[in-house]
């Protein structure tokens, strides 16, 4: 007898065994228990999240001789029927290899006719959103007012393309992606019943990597269970089977970077290629990882969102303690760049190596999270005693903010250092870079000097031009002028008049100001959009 797959065997017959989706189980067994049935229905959802599944139990149900609380009872003979597929009330149509209208038509001509058995003709259309603009204009009319015995069961996993004279025809159902911890339950029931042995570790590395599909983790499960026929099934099997990365090499690549050893690193890249590991899925990965960094650091209680065990979390926020937020976030966004890059390369192994190094040499780029990233490991190693190259490093040192020590010491006291006044070209780069520069400036006042228009007068004096009166009596204070100067000081190495104006006391400077065609919101854009200019 041929061997039938695992998501084949255990196709649920009852509503009651469909997880993860109770809003809509619920909901489609009280429409049968009241008989308030629809004529159109539509399933929306990702794949293997149970949509043919429940349009088949729902075809049963409406047709079924002895119903059970909303439940197709599966003895009856028109239940028989549907389930060997030999019933003429349930027609299933694949939209991805009969989208034509002629197809439709076929459709609409059958409809005329009465069931021979049973109450319902059910018409299940599974990728509905693959049919031709004709084919959907040929299905209109019928669908809005079909026959009383006839009932449409539209399924799709792209929904954003179906018309929007369809959706509104039909009740719309969305399929929810099954949590891991449903789908690990799911596997470990099946897996008892089976009579397998598999840790419970490897079944909820299954279970995450079929990301919200039970259909995709029993395939996975098939798959694995085939290695280990007779054996028990490891979570180390699991990880060499799907070529996946244990996270204990994220740990070890992340360590080796803050470090910036690349020997390390290269050495941890080479063993996941030597062991079949699919590089694209280790930096989804790797980039996941330190997500979950990122939330543990920003967020008070980071443990009930990141799905980790204890053992795992303790490793991870000792990791947290070696690296600040603005890091990470320089590394994810390396690393999201990397994976839309490495989609189209057959050169993977070169591009993540690239990355890895780029991540480690801040110097290779003059954005502002690089920059901080520099001095940070510049100050790292002062504090260590390692000395460092004077040229290179006091220039990187005099252009960051907040981190400047280039002042010195005299006398016992921290002296400031004597920085020489922006000139034109200067202060009109300081101000196309606005936003980046003065984002640390937070409050009232960082809202009021981002979001107003700014101008340089003749006397080269950077003014930022307040709409609202109230706002600038507010902000127009002495030590508020004192932090933007110091904060673009730090920031440059320059020294730059500011000055906050009202638009009404500007009228007199109009012909002497040369304003700049922007506004704190483009300011915003082109910081993310493109690269900042070096001072």
């Amino acid at each position: 007898m041929s061997y039938t797959a695992l998501y084949r065997k255990f196709r649920p017959d009852t509503y009651d065994d469909v997880k993860g989706q109770e809003h809509i189980t619920i909901t489609l067994k009280n429409q049968i228990q009241s008989e308030r049935i629809g004529h159109a229905y539509l399933f929306c959802g990702t794949r293997g999240t149970g949509k043919t599944t429940v349009a088949k139990i729902f075809a049963k149900a409406v047709n079924c001789e002895h119903p059970v609380n909303g439940n197709p009872c599966n003895e009856c003979d028109t239940c028989k029927a549907i389930s060997a597929q030999t019933s003429m009330n349930v027609i299933e149509m694949d939209a991805a290899s009969n989208n034509g209208v002629e197809n439709i038509r076929q459709i609409v001509e059958e409809v005329q006719y009465r069931p021979t058995t049973g109450k319902y003709k059910v018409y299940i259309v599974d990728e509905v959103h693959m049919l031709s603009t004709s084919a959907f204009n040929a299905l209109l009319k019928t669908l809005e007012e079909p026959p009383e015995y006839v009932i449409f069961i539209l399924a799709t996993t792209e929904v954003h393309k179906i018309p929007i004279t369809i959706l509104s025809r039909c009740q719309r159902y969305d399929f929810k992606h099954i949590s891991v911890d449903t789908i690990k339950e799911r596997l470990k029931e099946l897996a008892d019943i089976e009579k397998m042995e598999v840790e419970d570790k490897a079944l909820r590395f299954i279970a995450k990597s079929a990301d919200g599909s039970l259909r995709d983790a029993l395939s996975l499960l098939d798959q694995c269970e085939a290695f280990s026929i007779g054996e028990p099934l490891t979570y180390d099997k699991t990880l060499q089977i799907l070529g996946a990365v244990d996270t204990d090499v994220f740990s070890d690549m992340l360590r080796a970077i803050i470090s910036e050893d690349t020997r390390s690193c290269m050495l941890l890249l080479e063993e996941m290629v030597s062991y079949g590991r699919d590089l694209a899925q280790f930096v989804v990965d790797f980039t996941w990882y330190l997500r979950n960094l990122l939330l543990l650091k920003t967020s008070d209680h980071a443990e009930e969102i990141i799905d980790m065990s204890g053992e795992k979390m303790e490793a991870l926020k000792e990791e947290a303690n070696l690296i600040e937020v603005d890091t990470i976030m320089r590394y994810i966004r390396i690393l999201s760049e990397l994976s839309n890059q490495i989609k189209y390369s057959v050169q993977k192994r070169v591009l993540i190596e690239i990355a890895l190094i780029k991540i480690m040499q801040p110097s290779m780029e003059v954005d502002y999270e690089s920059l901080k990233n520099r001095v940070s490991n510049i100050e790292k190693k002062l504090e260590n005693g390692i000395l460092v190259g004077s040229a290179g490093n006091a220039a990187v040192l005099q252009n960051c903010a907040g981190h400047t020590r280039a002042g010195g010491v005299q006398g016992g006291k921290e002296i400031s250092p004597k920085r020489q006044m922006a000139v034109p070209e200067e202060i009109k780069k300081i101000a196309d870079n606005w936003y980046s520069i003065t984002k640390s400036i937070s409050g009232h006042l960082g809202v009021g000097i981002r979001k107003n228009r700014l101008s340089i007068d003749e006397n080269q004096v950077l003014c930022v031009v307040y709409d609202s009166s109230i706002d600038w009596e507010q902000d127009n204070k002495p030590d508020n002028i004192a932090l933007i100067k110091e904060t673009i000081a730090n920031a440059t190495g320059k020294e730059v008049n500011v000055e906050l104006r009202h638009v009404q006391s500007q009228e007199k400077y109009d012909e002497s100001y040369q304003l700049l065609e922007t506004n704190a919101i483009n300011f915003e854009i082109e910081d993310v959009e493109e690269e900042e200019e070096d001072f």
